[in-house]
């Protein structure tokens, strides 16, 4: 299984950086597309990524820099989108216009592939889903910015499997220790505490950028 970074702050030569997440998952699972759909294009393109091969997408929460690109729903063969309930009938409208496009509505922990769960919709104020993907007893995480709290999320996500890995945005989390026994630490985007995670866990944790290919 690999996990390809397609829209982050940071970028490797020959890839566009910009405010945002975008994480393609074996080829087929689209988390988040970044803040514009030129960004996430362009890096698509470098990854030489086969666009017909995408049938799900998954929406972390209704921040710009997370559903930009969302047009590229149009460029895709019949897609699967996950939303949650709470989204915006606006933005969920926009998802509709597409022929293509099926919507899920998402609110609690669901499996939506085999071995891929949604955390469902955890938060108060701002509302967001995670992505669980099941490896045997493990499970990798992958967040969008973690506003209902890192903590909370990989709570949830302990109930399908043991945490090996978790990817993404932890935004101002500070409780690192709780990472300390994760051997997969890939902190992205929105990461405030970035240098002290790399620090405190320089055998566990990778350096995230758009370009970035994750194995597992």
């Amino acid at each position: 299984m690999f996990l390809r970074i397609l829209f982050d702050n940071e970028a490797r030569e020959g890839f566009r950086s910009g405010w945002g997440f975008s994480c393609l998952v074996n080829e087929k699972l689209l988390f988040d597309t970044g803040a514009n759909l030129n960004t996430l294009l362009s890096n698509i393109r470098r990854f030489n990524v086969d666009l017909n091969k995408i049938n799900r997408i998954v929406f972390s929460h209704e921040h710009m820099d997370h559903i930009g690109g969302f047009q590229i729903i149009g460029m895709l063969g019949e897609v699967e989108v996950y939303v949650l309930k709470s989204f915006s009938k606006h933005f969920k409208q926009k998802i509709l216009s597409f022929p293509n496009a099926k919507m899920r509505e998402i609110n609690k922990l669901k499996e939506i592939d085999d071995n891929m769960f949604t955390t469902g919709e955890l938060g108060f104020f701002i509302k967001e889903q995670s992505l669980i993907i099941k490896r045997g007893k493990n499970v990798i995480v992958v967040t969008g910015c973690s506003h209902p709290g890192l903590d909370k999320i990989l709570k949830v996500a302990s109930k399908i499997g043991k945490i090996y890995g978790v990817i993404g945005g932890f935004h101002g989390f500070s409780r690192l220790e709780i990472l300390r026994d994760i051997s997969l630490i890939v902190p992205c985007h929105c990461t405030a505490r970035k240098r002290q995670i790399h620090e405190m866990y320089p055998t566990s944790s990778i350096k995230c950028s758009a370009g970035c290919t994750i194995e597992i």
